[in-house]
C-alpha cells in the first residue's frame, strides 16, 4: 500500500474504533470507569494501584537537570547504590512508580525521561536516537555523580540499555531486561505502522491524541492497552495523563515524538551481538510471555550469546509493558540480580 493511502485507511480505522469503543463504553456503565479514574478497585484479580496519588507524587518531586542534551526530567527516591530504570515508548519514567515503591529503601532510585517523552526538554538540534539517549544517560549519571547503576529496563529503553552497557561497561553493575528489542528484532515489524505515520508527521495525532481523549479507547483490544498490558483496566486515566499528556501539548512536542518513533529505524542495535558478547556485566531477563511485539524466543538469543547471563524468569500472561502491572516480580528479580552480582564479584 502507498503512503499516502496508508495514512487515510489507518485515519478511517481509527474513527471507526473511537466511535465504536466510546459508544460501549458509555453503555457499559460508569462503575468501572470510576475505579479506573481513581485508581483504584479490583479488575480480573489485580488490584489496581492509586495513580492519582502516585502522579501528584511524581508531579511534586519531579526534577531536572541541565547538560548538552537539554534539561532532564527525571524521579529520585531511595538511598544506597544507584539504580537506574528507562521506560519504554511512549511511556515515561512514570512506569516504574511501583517498582520504585519496592526497591527505594535498598537503592537510590533514578528514573529519568527520555529524549522526547516525558517531561523532558530537548536542545535544539539534539539527536534523540537510541544511541544520543544512551550517552544522555552517561552524561545525565555524570551530573548526579554517580559511576556505576543497576540497570532495570524495558521495551526501547532495552535497546538503550544495551547500548549503555556495551559502551559504558564500567558504569553498570547489572542489567535486568524485560520484553525489548534485540539485535535481530529492532525495530519489531509490529512498529512499523507507528513508524510510518510517523514518516508522514502524524503519529501523535492519529493515536496519541484520541487515546488521550477517549481513554476508554486507549485500553481497547486494539489500543494502548490492549496492546501492551494484560490487565484491561490499565493503563488508568491517571497514567495515560502522565504518559501521553506532554507528547500531544504542543506541535513541537508532537514533532517530536514523531522524530522519537522515526530514531528507531534503521536497526539501532545493529553489529551489538559482538559487543555483547565481550560484555562482563550481569544480565538476568524477565519476559511477559503474552507479549505480541517482541517474540517469546528473544531472551534465548540474549542468553546464548551475553558470558555473564543469570537466567530467564518467564511470566505467564503478561505483555509488553507488564512492569507497570507486576512490580512485585521486576522487584525480587532485581533483588536476586544484585545479590547474584554481590555473590559473585
Amino acid at each position: 500500500m502507498r503512503r499516502r493511502e496508508f495514512v487515510f485507511a489507518s485515519l478511517g480505522s481509527l474513527a471507526a474504533t473511537v466511535c465504536g469503543v466510546a459508544t460501549r463504553a458509555r453503555a457499559a456503565g460508569s462503575e468501572a470507569a470510576g475505579a479506573r479514574q481513581a485508581g483504584g478497585g479490583h479488575v480480573s484479580g489485580h488490584r489496581l494501584p492509586d495513580d492519582v496519588s502516585a502522579a501528584r507524587w511524581h508531579d511534586a518531586h519531579r526534577q531536572f537537570i541541565e547538560n548538552s542534551f537539554g534539561r532532564i526530567a527525571y524521579i529520585e527516591r531511595g538511598v544506597g547504590p544507584a539504580a537506574l530504570f528507562l521506560h519504554g515508548f511512549p511511556l515515561s519514567s512514570f512506569q516504574w512508580r511501583g517498582c520504585i515503591d519496592r526497591l527505594s529503601s535498598q537503592r537510590r532510585c533514578l528514573a529519568p525521561d527520555f529524549l522526547g517523552l516525558g517531561r523532558t526538554e530537548v536542545a535544539s538540534g539534539q539527536d534523540i536516537a537510541p544511541a544520543a539517549q544512551a550517552d544522555m544517560i552517561a552524561a545525565f549519571l555524570d551530573g548526579l555523580g554517580v559511576q556505576q547503576a543497576d540497570v532495570i529496563a524495558n521495551d526501547s529503553g532495552g535497546a538503550v540499555a544495551q547500548l549503555f552497557v556495551t559502551k559504558y561497561p564500567q558504569r553498570a553493575r547489572t542489567l535486568l531486561l524485560t520484553n525489548c528489542d534485540v539485535e535481530t528484532n529492532s525495530p519489531p515489524r509490529a512498529l512499523l505502522p507507528v513508524i510510518e505515520v510517523a514518516r508522514a508527521g502524524i503519529y501523535p495525532d492519529l493515536w496519541l491524541e484520541p487515546w488521550l481523549k477517549h481513554k476508554d479507547v486507549a485500553r481497547a483490544p486494539t489500543g494502548l492497552g490492549g496492546m501492551c498490558y494484560s490487565n484491561a483496566a490499565h493503563p488508568t486515566d491517571a497514567a495515560l495523563e502522565q504518559y501521553l499528556g506532554p507528547l500531544v501539548e504542543s506541535p513541537q512536542r508532537k514533532a517530536l515524538v514523531n522524530r522519537y518513533a522515526l530514531s528507531l529505524q534503521p536497526n539501532p542495535l545493529a553489529g551489538i551481538e559482538a559487543r555483547l558478547r565481550e560484555c562482563r556485566v550481569p544480565i538476568r531477563v524477565v519476559w511477559g510471555m503474552s507479549d505480541t511485539i517482541f517474540p517469546a524466543r528473544s531472551p534465548e538469543y540474549l542468553a546464548a550469546i551475553v558470558p555473564r547471563f543469570t537466567g530467564i524468569r518467564r511470566v505467564r500472561g503478561a505483555k509488553l509493558f507488564f512492569p507497570e502491572e507486576y512490580p512485585d516480580i521486576i522487584a525480587a528479580e532485581a533483588r536476586a540480580l544484585w545479590n547474584y552480582r554481590f555473590s559473585n564479584s
